[in-house]
Formats: structure tokens, C-alpha cells, sequence
């Protein structure tokens, strides 16, 4: 096999490069199909939306391209191993977040709001996680961290952008609560970011 580190970086680019356009065409499909919804019932304003998860991706972008926090492996093959786990991660977030998305539909807002006609969604991605859009940037961010090998981003990750998430999904759970009795028991059976075990 014909495979160095820059094949690697290349073909780690490629990959992410097409998830990052995948969910940022979703991104504007959603707002140019939902966020106009005139008819809301309850509304709550967030310092977490669209676009302050946007700046802290441009933060996450560089780090990794410039390398800040960069743990260095020389073995080959372990290099190989975590770079393509890495990968791994970040398509299956690609994917839930579409999913999640397809599953939301019209519930979707940059804000936070419940409509006139909003219904529960608790099929497909909501099954297995509360919060999909959530839970899968947090997975393609720390399986970017993991396939760039970068501890920074993994702590950037796990101290900055988790916890904006957290504060952003308990504003959602509140007024979901307030409008849905049967959101109690979604919780009790559903896990936040990750699948209840």
C-alpha cells in the first residue's frame, strides 16, 4: 500500500471538506424553507443560534489548520487508525444530522420556538437522541479533533462548544416541556447528546 501522511491529509480533507458543504447546504435549505414561520406560540431568544455555532467552527478551523495543539505520532499505522476512526465519526454525524433535519422538519427554527402547528418528533434520529442537530457537531468535532490528532480542538470541543450546547438544548427542553406533558417521559427514556444505555 502506497499511503503516506500527505495522502492521508488529502484524502481527510476531501472527506470533511463534503460533510462541512452537506450540512451547510442543509443549513440554508432550513432557513430558507422554515425560518420565515409567522404563526409562533411561545418564542425565546438564545446567544446560541446558527450563527454563533458558525464562529466557533472558524475558531475549530484554526486550530486544526494551523496546527495549535497538535499531538505528533510517527507510527504509520496508529496514525492511519485514528485518523480513519476519526472519519468514521464525522460521517455518522453527518449523517444524523441530516437525518435529525428530514425528522424535524417544519419544527425547525434558528431561535427558539414552538409554532401553532408544532408536533413532538420523537421517531427516527429523536429516538435514539434528544437532540440530533446537537449531538452530531459535537460528534463530527471530536471526531475532527481525533483524525487531526488535535487536543486542543478536543478540549475546545469539550469546554466551549458542548456546554453552549447544553445551555441551548435545556432553553429548548423548557418550553417543549411547557407545551408537551408527554416530553417528561421522552426524557426519562431518551438520552441529551449521546444514546441512553
Amino acid at each position: 500500500m502506497n499511503l503516506n501522511i500527505s495522502s492521508i491529509n488529502f484524502i481527510l480533507y476531501s472527506i470533511i471538506a463534503v460533510c462541512f458543504l452537506v450540512i451547510i447546504l442543509s443549513v440554508i435549505a432550513d432557513f430558507l424553507e422554515f425560518d420565515k414561520k409567522e404563526k409562533t406560540k411561545n418564542k425565546k431568544r438564545s446567544i446560541v443560534t446558527t450563527g454563533t455555532m458558525f464562529l466557533f467552527f472558524v475558531f475549530f478551523y484554526i486550530l486544526l489548520r494551523f496546527g495549535i495543539g497538535v499531538v505528533r505520532i510517527d507510527n504509520f499505522y496508529l496514525r492511519l487508525a485514528l485518523a480513519l476512526a476519526g472519519i468514521v465519526i464525522i460521517i455518522i454525524g453527518t449523517f444524523f444530522n441530516i437525518w435529525g433535519r428530514i425528522n424535524l422538519g417544519g419544527n425547525w427554527a434558528n431561535q427558539i420556538k414552538i409554532y401553532q402547528n408544532h408536533t413532538l418528533v420523537i421517531k427516527g434520529a429523536y429516538k435514539i437522541v434528544r437532540h440530533p442537530l446537537y449531538a452530531s457537531l459535537i460528534w463530527i468535532f471530536f471526531g475532527a479533533s481525533l483524525a487531526y490528532l488535535n487536543y486542543f480542538g478536543f478540549l475546545a470541543n469539550a469546554l466551549i462548544f458542548f456546554p453552549f450546547m447544553h445551555y441551548r438544548a435545556k432553553q429548548e427542553e423548557k418550553l417543549l416541556e411547557k407545551e408537551f406533558a408527554e416530553y417528561n417521559n421522552y426524557k426519562l427514556k431518551t438520552g441529551m447528546f449521546f444514546p441512553k444505555i
